[in-house]
């Protein structure tokens, strides 16, 4: 762990002014996370989990604290659309709040969505448990979460999502974060929370962008819970601008007979990374995540999945893939823990990387640990280039190289959305994964 008080980056988050609700144990605990950020510092390589991502360029930045004028900035609201997707819609631009940009009206049955910001000054009470729990969960993890403590200190809004019990939500609803240039580099935070009663069934896009050139630095919280019998289809676009540095943490807790599908695409960023936390906490819990992540110039990707299994007869199933060019780093560290008393489980992970050039770099580490019994489970990582018989097996009927290294890349990568069961978001995702491929 470095020396916090030699970092730029940690004295500029320790200077920004703590967001002033008057609700004592929220300032309280939001100076508890900032006291506890001051002493840990920034994790460093010798963290394992941090083993791979360097943050020494990032620690010399400085990043001013959020935005005054995010409010009335503008925002090219053809960013916001996704082909085949309506329903109601939250979106912050550079961390606050933008009900112009939203769409609220008409919420269909069982379906509560607000911005954290109103929920915090209207009826605070019913959150200050998730609160507290996550920040019980980044002391237990100590230098690696300072990200999350510092969001547990600085972070104002966010969403707060509550689908009642036995409530089916048809339309998805979109969460969006837009990163756009204001006055300066800017550091600015949001939470998440999202709860589905028993029995009731969501799907969730969210999305990360950005409108703007200039260096950001964004950390987001997300708190997921699954009650027993419900089911969530979660969609995670991240395709921020190229400067930005983007920090999440999802955590997400399946009770009984509850299912969670999450496809997730990484693209955009300078450095980015993402903790995924997964928790089967009731039996016959299910979950399956499907992941794309292609780092291109100079990008720095990184996704830590970890998944334990809780109770009896549980199941995920998780299939990511790694597509790297020119000087980019990809890493992907993939955990499953299998509890003791989880017996019956199945558990199963695959992570396949491609390298498209010679300066290209992935790191994958797949891990397994077992301590109940009756398990079914593996695990496996590679890391390659494009098989040379399908390459030639291409040419030979007369397509140019450049152009079967494209398709075959292409479907590599789309395999990852084949179960998306909306046509037109399927294919939007994929042109997106088509346009990040090298020329």
């Amino acid at each position: 762990m470095t020396q916090p008080a030699t970092l730029p980056l940690v004295e500029s988050l320790l200077d920004a002014p703590l967001p002033a609700s008057g609700i004592a144990w929220l300032d309280a605990a939001r100076q508890e996370s900032r006291d506890a950020f001051a002493s840990t510092g920034l994790p460093d390589t010798r963290v394992e989990a941090w083993k791979y991502t360097a943050l020494r360029g990032l620690a010399q930045r400085r990043f001013a604290h959020g935005d005054a004028a995010a409010s009335g900035r503008a925002v090219d609201p053809s960013l916001l659309a996704l082909p085949g997707v309506e329903g109601a819609r939250l979106v912050f631009v550079n961390g606050v709040f933008r009900a112009d940009l939203s769409m609220l009206d008409a919420l269909p049955d069982g379906l509560t969505l607000q911005p954290l910001s109103r929920v915090l000054k209207d009826d605070a009470e019913p959150l200050r448990f998730g609160w507290s729990r996550s920040a019980t969960r980044a002391e237990a993890h100590g230098a690696a979460d300072a990200f999350a403590r510092i969001n547990a200190a600085s972070a104002a809004d966010g969403m707060v999502l509550r689908v009642a019990a036995r409530a089916t939500i048809a339309a998805p609803v979109q969460l969006v974060f837009v990163g756009a240039d204001g006055e300066g580099e800017l550091a600015w935070h949001a939470r998440n929370l999202i709860e589905l009663g028993e029995g009731a069934s969501l799907t969730l896009i969210e999305q990360h962008l950005g409108d703007g050139g200039q260096a950001q630095l964004a950390t987001f919280v997300s708190d997921i819970h699954v009650g027993a019998g419900a089911k969530l289809h979660h969609v995670m676009l991240q395709n921020a601008a190229s400067a930005a540095n983007l920090i999440r943490h999802s955590h997400l807790r399946l009770q009984a007979r509850s299912e969670a599908i999450l496809h997730v695409v990484e693209l955009g960023g300078a450095l980015v990374r993402h903790n995924l936390q997964v928790e089967l906490l009731g039996d016959e819990a299910k979950l399956h995540t499907r992941g794309v992540f292609m780092p291109h110039g100079r990008q720095h990707i990184d996704t830590q999945l970890a998944i334990r299994h809780q109770a009896l007869n549980t199941a995920s199933s998780s299939n990511w893939r790694g597509v790297a060019n020119d000087r980019a780093r990809g890493v992907f560290r993939g955990a499953i823990v299998v509890a003791p008393g989880a017996d019956g489980s199945d558990a199963s992970l695959s992570n396949k990387n491609l390298l498209l050039s010679a300066g290209a770099e992935i790191d994958t580490k797949p891990e397994l640990e077992i301590y109940a019994d009756e398990v079914q489970a593996a695990h496996g990582a590679t890391v390659g280039q494009l098989d040379e018989r399908s390459l030639f097996y291409l040419r030979s009927r007369g397509i140019p190289l450049a152009e079967a290294r494209a398709l075959l890349t292409a479907a590599f990568c789309r395999a990852m959305l084949d179960d998306l069961p909306n046509p037109g978001l399927r294919e939007h995702l994929a042109s997106l994964l088509i346009a990040q491929l090298p020329e």
